[in-house]
């Protein structure tokens, strides 16, 4: 069971950039799914958080109204659309999955059972 990230890169300050999150092994259709991200020298934190049926939503303070995310309905691939990037959200992305049946779009680590290896994101100011 893998979770890819993609999606990264450089971008100035005001830009956009979609992350998407790709499941190999498995499907995560039954599962909540969230996005977090670790800048240097700082712990990792939440980002977004969705619900299997993709319905319901949570996001961090820091990104509320310029980060979407979503998720296809075969249960593969969960997207972060981010808008408005600012140089603090420079920082490496990471997806996670909850455990098969934990369905809810949960903010915490520890609630999260499968990690993808994570994708820099950059943006200058």
């Amino acid at each position: 069971v893998q979770l890819q990230a993609s999606g990264g890169g450089l971008v100035q300050a005001g830009g956009s950039l979609r992350l998407s999150c790709a499941a190999s092994g498995r499907t995560f259709s039954n599962n909540g799914m969230g996005w977090f991200r670790q800048a240097p020298g700082k712990e990792r934190e939440f980002v977004a958080a969705i619900n299997r049926s993709g319905g319901t939503t949570s996001y961090a303070d820091s990104v509320k109204g310029r980060f979407t995310i979503s998720r296809d309905n075969a249960g593969i691939t969960v997207y972060l659309q981010m808008n408005s990037l600012e140089p603090e959200d420079t920082a490496v992305y990471y997806c996670a999955a909850r455990k098969w049946g934990d369905a809810g779009p949960t903010t915490l680590r520890g609630t999260y059972a499968y990690w993808g290896q994570g994708t820099q994101v950059t943006v200058s100011s």
